[in-house]
């Protein structure tokens, strides 16, 4: 068990111990933090960066590079501050078919927080690619497999602080990479409405304990749609926050620029509530978080009234190629049923919204690649908390399993390393350029109502395939299924999707999309709509 009063090093206690200990010029052999090179190495990188540099040469750079080393072996000497792990918990235990029918769950557990607060009693499943202190984390992925933390995520630390139970990690997809449920290296999960159905992804497994009554709350990951889908095809409420509203700090990053991670449940109010505990600033830790994020008291603010409330229904939302005519028309009856709660209901038009899916994927494909897979689930170039041991952990699993990954994340690899190679980052660039211009579209579309309203996916869950499938079968309706959600990754504006009805006994999904850290009325017109449709 590990002890609440596990104590951490300060970056300050770090330092100052271990320049304490290298004053008593301790002169025993220690094995080397760094190898220097040897000049085949040296070849080899040269020739990979385009450098012609004969034995010589290198032979030269070689030396240098041995008084750099230091550098290297200094900083593996420092202990590096963690957040903190403040309550304590047991391993916990995978467990059987017998016990997880579903396969909705990768690991058990029970770690239990404060004896009272926001979430006291709840009990809360969390995505496995979200570090939980002590327990297993496998992200859905032979590549982590075996990999255990020793640090809590922040939204963990305030789960618990709050009063929350952690039940244990929810199997997610591998790598977060699909937004169905079948590419977990541990299997797939059914739907918890119609057997042999997908329950949406990559947060299956959170969706599907909402669904199954086994668990009050769950934390999902939003990349492209991961909170949103998998709540659409369960039949539960899921909220993507503004980016930034919620800190990602200790989860497994597949983009930095499309990250979020959020609340998901059965009701808008635990939802609303969940929403309060995990939000605001983190103190620098998470990049993506401006200084001056304010938490509002959201669960205040449900009261089912919506006077004043304008919504638009987004017309590019509806009738896509892929658009089954019983989600659309499920979806629009929906919204209009808001009016009996004082809202107006109107068609609005964001042309552009074609496009997002487009943008979304040269910003999702290379940015995976190089965050993700050759970044190691964190990248560069920016300032907070960055787990070394996870980055570690991933690296050694992309060297060795990376040929046991799904055919999903086989794809991206393989065609964002060759957009890399052969346009050198030019299409990374340009989506997220437009991505700008598509962010302005929608703001100028929300000067003209409060919300949009569109389906959370145009058609309802699809089969899980079979084992014979073909690869071009496994992999084709990864971009059908996230046509209405991945832009709103890229702009950044909160998205909920929440139960519109059933339709063949599977769900439909309703999104509600707001202005960027208008989280509330998102909240307050999926409420209002959950009054109406429980006839409360």
């Amino acid at each position: 068990m590990m002890s609440s009063g596990h104590r951490r090093p300060t970056e300050a206690s770090a330092v100052v111990q271990n320049h304490t200990e290298r004053e008593k010029g301790n002169e025993l052999y220690s094995a080397p933090a760094v190898r220097t090179p040897s000049l085949q190495q040296l070849s080899r990188i040269a020739a990979k960066l385009n450098l012609q540099l004969d034995e010589d040469v290198l032979q030269q750079f070689r030396d240098v590079m041995k008084g750099t080393a230091a550098s290297y072996q200094r900083v593996e000497e420092l202990r590096e501050p963690l957040p903190p792990v403040k309550w304590p918990r047991t391993p916990g235990w995978r467990p059987g078919p017998g016990d997880n029918p579903h396969n909705a769950w990768y690991w058990r557990t029970e770690v239990k927080g404060a004896p009272e607060g926001k979430l006291q009693g709840k009990n809360v499943a969390i995505k496995d690619n979200v570090a939980v202190a002590g327990v297993p984390m496998m992200n859905g992925s032979r590549v982590l497999e075996g990999y255990v933390p020793e640090y809590d995520a922040t939204i963990i630390t305030r789960i618990l602080d709050a009063g929350g139970i952690i039940k244990g990690k929810a199997v997610c997809e591998d790598m977060c990479k699909s937004p169905s449920s079948y590419t977990a290296a541990t299997g797939p999960i059914e739907n918890a409405h119609v057997s042999g159905r997908s329950s949406g992804g990559s947060s299956s497994g959170s969706a599907a304990l909402l669904a199954l009554g086994e668990v009050d709350l769950a934390i999902g990951g939003d990349q492209g749609g991961s909170i949103r889908i998998p709540a659409a095809w369960s039949g539960v409420v899921g909220h993507k926050p503004t980016y930034g509203l919620v800190p990602y700090t200790g989860c497994v990053s597949v983009e930095t620029t499309l990250d979020h991670v959020g609340p998901m449940a059965r009701t808008v109010e635990d939802v609303a509530i969940m929403l309060e505990v995990l939000s605001g600033y983190d103190n620098g830790l998470d990049p993506r978080q401006a200084p001056n994020i304010s938490v509002q008291n959201y669960t205040s603010q449900l009261t089912g009234d919506l006077s004043g409330i304008r919504v638009g229904l987004l017309k590019e939302g509806f009738g896509l190629e892929t658009s089954e005519a019983d989600v659309d028309d499920m979806v629009r009856e929906a919204a209009h049923k808001l009016t009996s709660a004082g809202a107006v209901v109107e068609e609005v038009s964001v042309p552009m919204h074609y496009d997002g899916c487009h943008l979304w994927n040269t910003v999702a494909i290379e940015g995976t690649l190089e965050t993700m897979v050759k970044g190691h689930g964190l990248g560069v170039g920016w300032k907070g908390f960055y787990p070394t041991s996870m980055l570690e952990a991933l690296a050694r699993g992309f060297k060795s399993r990376a040929s046991d990954t799904s055919h999903t994340l086989k794809l991206l690899m393989l065609f964002g390393e060759y957009m890399r190679e052969t346009y050198g980052g030019r299409y990374y660039a340009k989506g997220q350029n437009l991505s700008r211009v598509l962010t302005h579209a929608y703001n100028n579309a929300l000067q003209n109502c409060d919300v949009m309203v569109l389906p959370t996916v145009p058609f309802k869950a699809t089969e899980i395939p079979d084992q014979d499938v073909s690869i071009k079968e496994f992999c084709q309706p990864g971009i059908k299924v996230v046509a209405n959600t991945c832009p709103f990754n890229l702009t950044g504006h909160p998205a909920i999707s929440i139960n519109a009805g059933f339709s063949q006994g599977l769900p439909v999904g309703m999104m509600i999309v707001g202005r960027h850290f208008d989280d509330v009325t998102v909240l307050k017109v999926a409420y209002a709509y959950e009054k109406i449709r429980d006839g409360k």
